[in-house]
């Protein structure tokens, strides 16, 4: 594992995605963006506007859950598509683990932007988050 990213794995019926990065912030960053990318061609999608983002959870699965299913409700509610994410620093406040991010996008034009797969939500199924040599890794499937 080098740097960050993300890619596709196989799955017979949903999206499954393993995304990367030198720390679990950045492991996050990448698996919002193949959400994303699941849904549009991101590229396309200009960092026109920032929205704060916060998640919480008891485990890092249960905070990278809370992370995507809050950027989908942005989606949903408010028809935003987003191509850039900053995590900030996660941080444990007694129990529960805290995120706070800034998602960077635009408003959904169906002109602009074309419609692949729409991620109807995320799921705790075949989710991983493992700590390696040279970073995290995670693992996460969306349902279609």
């Amino acid at each position: 594992m080098v740097g960050e990213g993300y890619r596709f794995l196989e799955h017979s019926s949903d999206v499954y995605v393993e995304a990367w990065g030198g720390s679990l912030e950045e492991a996050f960053e990448q698996a919002a963006k193949a959400m994303f990318d699941t849904m549009t061609d991101i590229g396309l999608v200009e960092p026109k506007v920032e929205v704060e983002v916060s998640a919480e959870g008891l485990d890092e699965q249960e905070l990278l859950y809370s992370w995507l299913e809050n950027l989908l409700v942005e989606y949903e509610v408010e028809s935003l598509l987003f191509s850039r994410f900053k995590v900030y620093p996660i941080r444990r406040e007694g129990e529960i683990l805290r995120l706070k991010a800034s998602a960077y996008g635009e408003s959904l034009n169906l002109e602009k932007h074309p419609s692949k797969v729409e991620v109807k939500a995320v799921t705790y199924h075949l989710m991983e988050i493992r700590q390696e040599n040279s970073g995290f890794r995670v693992r996460v499937l969306f349902d279609i």
